[in-house]
């Protein structure tokens, strides 16, 4: 089993509720072993009046990044999710958003996917609050 740090956040509509769907569709992949609480955010490089809810999880899955990846994505389809960033260019109000933060200690990148997540470890703020709560470890 591989350990995958997941960042999971929602805007739209009953956040909390949208999180928690997604965890249960997450668990046909593997299992979650650790979760924050749940961290109420500004949305962050766009303007939207919709407060994010945010959550951390440590999960555990045999599925490959891209395998895993292409699964988040069509759980973030299932759920509603007709956009994405990479696609657009920019950030937008979203239904659910699931973003692979680490996976092991790998690295990776392709034009999908880059392992570390180096906004979410660096940039991000309340992305480093919810990853020091499920004590995932960011070296500065």
């Amino acid at each position: 089993m591989k350990k995958v740090v997941l960042l999971l956040g929602s805007n739209i509509g009953d956040a909390k509720e949208h999180i928690l769907i997604a965890i249960s569709k997450l668990e046909k992949m593997g299992r979650v072993t650790k979760s924050s609480g749940i961290l109420k955010t500004f949305p962050i490089e766009f303007d939207s009046l919709n407060i994010f809810c945010n959550i951390a999880i440590i999960f555990e899955t045999e599925y490959s990044p891209i395998k895993l990846l292409n699964g988040i994505k069509s759980i973030e389809k299932e759920m509603g999710r007709e956009w994405d960033s990479s696609v657009y260019g920019e950030y937008r109000d979203r239904i659910i958003d699931i973003d692979i933060v680490m996976y092991d200690d790998i690295i990776y990148s392709c034009e999908r996917l880059n392992i570390p997540h180096y906004r979410h470890l660096f940039l991000r703020g309340f992305s480093r609050e919810l990853l020091k709560e499920i004590d995932c470890v960011i070296i500065n």
